[in-house]
Order: structure tokens, then C-alpha cells, then sequence
């Protein structure tokens, strides 16, 4: 389908309430969005051959991975959705976001694999069809979720060698147990911090810019994807620190 939008020639398809438009005015070109999730592709390919894939996972692994994406539907739907009706609407809080956040980092910290926060996402994001939005517009969102929120937590337990948080990491070298525990907290902060800095990313800058506008022919708008860009960033990073410290603890509390 060819339609005139603002003097250009808007390219749109049709699937499953997908519109497909790929030059709407400000969107971001879809070559860079593919070569994005191509190498996203590539990593899960890369990693998956050199770990096992979904045969490392131990039966308990996907309980939790089971377990986190449906309780972070239930939170970001209901509680998360209760909860903030009684805090100002800005997009400077999101009670149901940073509970998810805390959420996936927390199963992510306790099966620390390769493809832990994908498989949550995966989870969440079919929960969240059944029951919340329905399936149109799919499998976009399949693959939004999982490769970008899934993906950046994914990558963070490959690059940590699988001690996210540094949990796990025998890391006293004579020097005692307090200070191989206030090392391990202290790069425990440091990757939530980063962690929670690339959640602030997807919503205003893949969606927003890029999603909305090819799904539904949506307006781009910059200036409040920027806008939005800086007023996810702090409260993510906090609860990002906030999920690590949880996590450690709770693996801990497991005896991880």
C-alpha cells in the first residue's frame, strides 16, 4: 500500500494489524534496525552453539525463568498498573517498568546463563499477550523484547563469564571475607547501574522511533524521544543498583 504523508511517498504493508510503514518522516531507517537485531541474531547463534543453548538450562533454571516472566506480568499489569494511580503520571516513575526491571535482573542473577533474560522476556512477553494485550502486532514484539531488554542482560552475564553481580565469583585472595564481600556489592552496583542505563534505551529510542511508527504509522517526534531518553535514565539506574543488591542477597539467601 503507497500513501502521500507530509509530501512523501509513505510505504506501508499489511500483517496481523502490522501497517509496515518504513519511511515514516524521522523513523529510523529499517537497514540500521535490521543489521541491529541480525547481529543480536548472531550473538544468540554464536553463544548458544558454544554454551549448549536451551540444553545447559537445568529444570530449575527455566522454574525461575517460568516464575519471573510471569510474576513480572502480573506486577507490571496489575500491581505495578494499581500502584500507580496514586504517584503523579510522569515519565519520570514507572512503578510497573521498574518492577519488571527488578524482576528479570533478580531470575537473571539466580540462573546466570546466556539467554536467561531472553527466555524471561519471551515468558513475559507471551503472558502479556494472553492475558493483557492480545497478539496483533506479533511477532514484532517477540522480537523487540527479547532482543533488546533480553539481549542487553544476556550480554552483561556473557561478558561477567557468567557471575552477574559477582555472584559466584571467588574473589578473597587472602584478603578476607569482608572484603571479597564489599568487592563483589561493589560490581554488583556497577553492572545494575549499567544494566538499568541500557533499559532506558528501548521504549524511547527502538519503539518510539522506530516500532511505533513501522506498526502503527505513528508521528516521530525527537525532541520527546530525547526528552524521554533523559527521564527514564535516572529512576533505571537506581532501580538497576536496587535489583543487584536484591539479587546478591537472594542468591545468597538460596545458597548460590
Amino acid at each position: 500500500m503507497y500513501k502521500l504523508c507530509n509530501d512523501q511517498l509513505m510505504i506501508k504493508m499489511g500483517f496481523n494489524g502490522i501497517e509496515g510503514a518504513i519511511n515514516v518522516p524521522g523513523e529510523i531507517p529499517w537497514e540500521i534496525v535490521v543489521l541491529y537485531f541480525l547481529g543480536a541474531l548472531l550473538f544468540v547463534v554464536y553463544y548458544g552453539r558454544k554454551t549448549g543453548g536451551l540444553r545447559s538450562f537445568t529444570t530449575i533454571d527455566l522454574v525461575y525463568i517460568g516464575i519471573g516472566g510471569a510474576f513480572s506480568v502480573v506486577w507490571e499489569f496489575y500491581i505495578g498498573s494499581f500502584l500507580g494511580r496514586f504517584l503523579p503520571s510522569t515519565p519520570f516513575v514507572s512503578v510497573g517498568f521498574w518492577g519488571r526491571l527488578i524482576i528479570v535482573f533478580i531470575i537473571a542473577a539466580l540462573v546466570r546463563k546466556v539467554g536467561a533474560g531472553m527466555f524471561t522476556l519471551l515468558v513475559y512477553n507471551l503472558l502479556g499477550d494472553l492475558f493483557h494485550y492480545g497478539f496483533g502486532g506479533e511477532p514484532m514484539y517477540f522480537i523487540y523484547e527479547s532482543l533488546t531488554y533480553g539481549l542487553f542482560v544476556d550480554i552483561m552475564i556473557a561478558v561477567t563469564g557468567g557471575h552477574l553481580f559477582g555472584i559466584g565469583k571467588e574473589l578473597s585472595n587472602g584478603a578476607g571475607e569482608a572484603t571479597a564481600t564489599r568487592t563483589t556489592t561493589i560490581l554488583g552496583v556497577i553492572q545494575g547501574a549499567i544494566l538499568g542505563l541500557t533499559w532506558a534505551i528501548p521504549d524511547p529510542v527502538f519503539y518510539s522511533a522506530f516500532f511505533s511508527p513501522f506498526l502503527y504509522g505513528s508521528y516521530v517526534n525527537w525532541a520527546h524521544i530525547l526528552f524521554n531518553l533523559g527521564a527514564f535514565m535516572p529512576g533505571d539506574i537506581v532501580m538497576g543498583i536496587l535489583a543487584s543488591i536484591l539479587a546478591v542477597r537472594i542468591a545468597r539467601a538460596v545458597g548460590q
